[in-house]
């Protein structure tokens, strides 16, 4: 076995805690700038749903890095592992430079592109987060690409302990920033910038300890095409998917948009409490590329199918768990962020419809296809997913939401069938067991 049950509790709790922090700093950033007023946190809401597209595409690089080292490790082989780790942090730096310079430049029309005529001082908020947040993403790359090494490695507890340091640094730095200086959404953006930096640095040079199963090496650097193309190979498909769902949240939440200011910000909070639903989730996700990825590259297919019904199993009942306290304690959560009446219950219908189906559905929609691609996968993942996304997730929002006239609760109804079409799909893929490619 390639994992005792003390090896997957190693792994996979301080992942739980990881994406639990980020939840929760997510949401205490969320109720800081709900402070400064409903068009900051509209602003601050929009241009989010624009880093996450860029970001989750950049991030797809490291799940390719993730997917190659895994399999490297699996298979024994220790400095192929070292080689790819190296290439994966150099060469998604590099792209996320170029991203960013592309990104700031043209801040006004990217925003108008996708929000249309937004007001004014909602546009004035997410222009100033845009710029600032911006300049973290190469930051964000090598931090996401280090982790992933480090749980390549099945260390996941290196990574909590940065993530608890990094959110520490950004919560403290909102609280002095929104309340002792009376900034603004500046007060939000400048500490995710310094704690993602601080991150990153301490991630790095923790890689270069020669006592690890991966490790950074010093010396010149040169790019190895071989490793580059494989990561890519993975990383690429992954890149479009996840760009293509980001993508199409980005269109929905323009169409939101245009419903005003009230289901702007009550479509905010409620992306920040659904998150608390998909805490486990996100985790196994992770834990899944892992954990798979190294019995790929054993070539061992009985493990692969072993411990992805573990993982799946575990996903369920945690998920339903963790989903039912919230659904539970919502109307004393709402109550936190001092929003309005109509906003508070709009949100609250919101989350009902996400968490209450997420316990069925979220798992399979999105936990199962990272085993997919661990087993090198991609294509299938990426041509279900953009085709779910297209046309039920943003087509039918445009049907529902706007044409029927049902708003954001018909967008998120929409999102429902998205889920449905995913877990079917995913699902079939794995009981034909077409996806041996290793």
């Amino acid at each position: 076995m390639l994992f005792s049950k003390e090896d997957l509790k190693k792994l996979i709790i301080p992942l739980i805690l990881e994406q639990a922090l980020a939840i929760t700093v997510g949401m205490a950033d969320t109720m800081m700038v709900s402070s400064v007023g409903e068009a900051a946190i509209s602003g601050v809401s929009l241009v989010d749903m624009f880093n996450n597209l860029i970001i989750s595409v950049l991030a797809a690089l490291a799940t390719g890095g993730a997917v190659v080292t895994s399999q490297f490790i699996g298979a024994g082989k220790r400095d192929a592992a070292c080689h790819s780790a190296r290439q994966l942090i150099v060469t998604s730096a590099l792209i996320t430079v170029g991203v960013t310079v592309v990104v700031i430049a043209l801040r006004v029309p990217v925003l108008r592109l996708l929000f249309g005529r937004i007001e004014d001082d909602v546009m004035a908020n997410a222009v100033t987060y845009l710029i600032i947040t911006g300049l973290s993403f190469p930051l964000l790359a090598v931090y996401n690409s280090c982790a992933a090494l480090f749980r390549s490695m099945g260390n996941s507890r290196i990574t909590f302990k940065v993530s608890v340091l990094m959110n520490v640094i950004n919560v403290a730095g909102n609280a002095v920033c929104i309340f002792g200086l009376g900034m603004g959404v500046e007060g939000v953006a400048i500490p995710s910038l310094v704690s993602r930096g601080v991150a990153a640095v301490v991630l790095y040079r923790l890689l270069k300890n020669p006592d690890q199963t991966i490790y950074i090496s010093g010396g010149r650097f040169q790019f190895e095409p071989k490793v580059v193309r494989r990561i890519l190979q993975i990383g690429i498909p992954s890149g479009i998917e996840n760009g293509i769902f980001q993508l199409g949240r980005v269109i929905i939440v323009s169409i939101i948009a245009g419903f005003g200011t009230v289901q702007i910000a009550a479509n905010g909070v409620a992306n920040s409490l659904d998150g608390m639903g998909c805490i486990v989730g996100q985790a196994m996700s992770l834990a899944m590329i892992t954990v798979i990825g190294q019995c790929v590259g054993a070539g061992d297919e009985k493990q692969v199918r072993l411990y992805t019904k573990k993982l799946m199993g575990m996903t369920y009942l945690f998920t339903a768990v963790v989903n039912s306290v919230i659904l539970l304690s919502l109307p004393w959560i709402l109550k936190v962020y001092h929003l309005s009446g109509e906003t508070t219950r709009l949100a609250y219908i919101l989350v009902m419809i996400h968490n209450g189906c997420a316990m069925i559905l979220w798992p399979v929609a999105f936990v199962l296809p990272n085993m997919l691609r661990a087993c090198n996968d991609v294509k299938f993942t990426m041509v279900v997913s953009v085709f779910s996304m297209v046309v039920f997730r943003v087509g039918f929002s445009y049907v529902i939401g706007q044409g029927m006239g049902m708003g954001a609760i018909g967008i998120w109804t929409a999102m429902v069938m998205d889920w449905i079409f995913r877990s079917a799909c995913f699902v079939g893929r794995y009981i034909r067991g077409k996806w041996k490619y290793w």
